[in-house]
């Protein structure tokens, strides 16, 4: 649908444009009738912020009307057709620190106008504009899209005053949406955290922060549990452990080096390196990793390391806690439960003798207490 604005309206609007452009310029903290906002939601290390002024219904015919459909000659400015602004006075702009997707398409990391497109029939178009700085959309050019997004509206309880929200916010996506009167506009924001973070981590490294041993290990950390690079994982905790002034072999760091082994599948090597680092590590480290390979199903090994730790900290706790465990975990209940006893009158805490006495009752049903 195509409005066009007789020439004395078109004058009398340039002229309160101006008037209010002159004025704004030379006392630029005078309140006004649309107050401007903004709002931002952080995505994984991505940043999302909208700016915007907040228009009220004030009793107005919103769709359709101060909000005409389609596309418009405002008879202001260079365009010919505009979108609506999407809010009130200056461009609504849209930032974002990092590359997204939006209605599954790319937007990259950037600065934007903001204008939509709003049909009659519940549907309309978001579109995202490299002119960030232009007044509303009276110079709107479509060569200057970046990303166009059609989506569907929703009805929604009376909103008065025009107002953007991020809702259904995950891991990697939220949902923005603008809202007003009885109508909400959505577009689904997504981004890939992982590669967004990998990239961060690189270049950190190269500043102060690469210059201390657990901002390696934390990399090399973070890659291997959010499906980041593993032979770059594999690099950074190598430079932890050894080659660095900051340098230092211990067991987290050894320990590390041996999941990203074994996630390589390189188990050989990552069982090389845990034995290594065992000597290195503390009791409670130790009773971690055997519970680690409880969980990993390796029930054998996980028995093993329990042995060699009670050996290693002999009468110490959690020692005999650790070979309740690993014995329940071969089946073997009457020797966990015996280790059991002893862990209980070494317990430090009333949580752990709590703990133990109902795992007590478990071993004499013969159940699995991991």
């Amino acid at each position: 649908m195509k409005k066009f604005y007789s020439a004395i309206s078109a004058t009398i609007l340039t002229a309160v444009l101006f008037i209010s452009a002159t004025a704004t310029a030379q006392l630029d903290f005078l309140p006004r009738g649309s107050q401007a906002a903004s709002v931002s939601q952080r995505i994984g290390n991505t940043d999302v912020s909208i700016i915007y002024s907040r228009p009220s219904v004030n009793e107005r015919e919103i769709w359709g009307a101060l909000v005409p459909y389609g596309m418009n000659n405002f008879g202001f400015g260079t365009a010919t057709e505009s979108p609506w602004r999407a809010g009130a006075n200056e461009n609504t702009v849209f930032k974002t620190t990092h590359d997204l997707t939006i209605g599954g398409k790319a937007l990259p990391a950037g600065k934007y106008g903001l204008h939509m497109i709003v049909n009659e029939d519940n549907t309309a178009t978001v579109i995202f504009s490299k002119n960030h700085g232009a007044w509303g959309s009276y110079f709107y050019d479509p060569s200057e899209d970046a990303l166009r997004v059609d989506v569907t509206t929703n009805e929604i309880p009376h909103t008065e005053l025009l107002t953007y929200s991020f809702d259904e916010v995950g891991a990697n996506s939220a949902v923005a949406s603008l809202k007003w009167e009885k109508k909400q506009i959505p577009f689904t924001i997504e981004t890939d955290v992982t590669a967004n973070v990998m990239a961060e981590i690189r270049q950190q490294l190269q500043t102060s922060p690469g210059f201390n041993r657990q901002t390696w290990e934390q990399a090399a950390g973070y890659a291997l549990n959010n499906g980041g690079n593993l032979d770059e994982a594999l690099g950074w905790v190598n430079g932890a452990i050894e080659g660095q002034f900051f340098s230092q072999k211990n067991f987290n760091n050894l320990s590390l080096k041996a999941q990203i082994l074994e996630r390589q599948g390189k188990t050989a090597e990552a069982k090389a390196i845990m034995d290594e680092a065992m000597p290195l590590g503390t009791v409670f480290e130790i009773h971690s990793y055997g519970r680690q390979l409880i969980a990993q199903g390796k029930k054998d090994d996980a028995l093993e390391v329990f042995k060699w730790n009670a050996k290693e900290h002999k009468g110490t706790w959690p020692v005999d806690f650790g070979l309740a465990r690993g014995y329940s975990a071969v089946g073997n209940y009457k020797t966990a439960l015996k280790h059991l006893k002893i862990a209980a009158s070494r317990a430090p805490d009333q949580p752990n003798k709590d703990a133990i006495a109902a795992y007590i009752t478990q071993l004499e049903e013969e159940k699995d207490i991991n």
